[in-house]
């Protein structure tokens, strides 16, 4: 309880602070920066319905758009507790972007095995064993989540997505910064993309 209450406070600290750090320089991305397209999805990476977005939309669009260098995709970090706060810093522990993202679904895959209970203590640790399989050592990890700089860097995030964007659940995504309303499944989400690729088209 300690644990959590600390984060509200700090997060409270942070809102009432002006930042001049910009929090996009930070953020997890994928594809080719000169899309047509591109889609950033706010997310907390304790949240179901997050955790179904990427599995039924993400994993597809990468196969068929991402790596085709047809869509560029964002994951901007919205943690909802400290569990999301932690298991953010993890994945960003990975110093090569491709880890970053194989780490990112690992998470998601496992959400409801290490996303349990209210000892943090016990969360970090299972959230460790990902990254562990995933060639993250030990100490690095725990050198990660020490790292108040990456902490403040996420809330950074969190707060300037919540001044722009106005988020008020998670997951939200943004297709070309116009607000995707449609169901979090994968053939009408795809129907919208090719939709606004053939308005590029010559």
């Amino acid at each position: 309880m300690k644990e959590i209450n600390n984060f509200i406070y700090k997060l409270l600290f942070f809102i009432l602070i002006t930042f001049s750090v910009n929090a996009e320089d930070k953020i997890l991305k994928i594809g080719n920066v000169d899309a047509k397209i591109t889609v950033k999805v706010f997310s907390s990476l304790t949240c179901p319905h997050c955790a179904k977005f990427h599995k039924n939309i993400f994993e597809e669009l990468k196969k068929e758009y991402i790596d085709q260098n047809l869509v560029r995709f964002e994951h901007h970090s919205f943690p909802l507790d400290l569990a999301a706060l932690n298991a953010e810093i993890i994945v960003r522990c990975h110093v090569d972007n491709n880890k970053n993202f194989q780490l990112l679904s690992e998470i998601y895959k496992k959400q409801n095995k290490w996303a349990v209970g209210s000892d943090i203590n016990i969360i970090n640790e299972s959230i460790k064993k990902i990254g562990l399989d995933l060639g993250l050592g030990n100490a690095d990890m725990n050198e990660c989540l020490k790292n108040e700089d990456a902490q403040d860097q996420i809330l950074n995030e969190r707060i300037e997505a919540q001044k722009k964007y106005k988020i008020q659940s998670t997951p939200t995504i943004y297709i070309n910064e116009k607000k995707y309303e449609g169901n979090h499944e994968y053939k009408p989400f795809k129907k919208l993309i090719e939709k606004i690729l053939k308005k590029y088209e010559i």
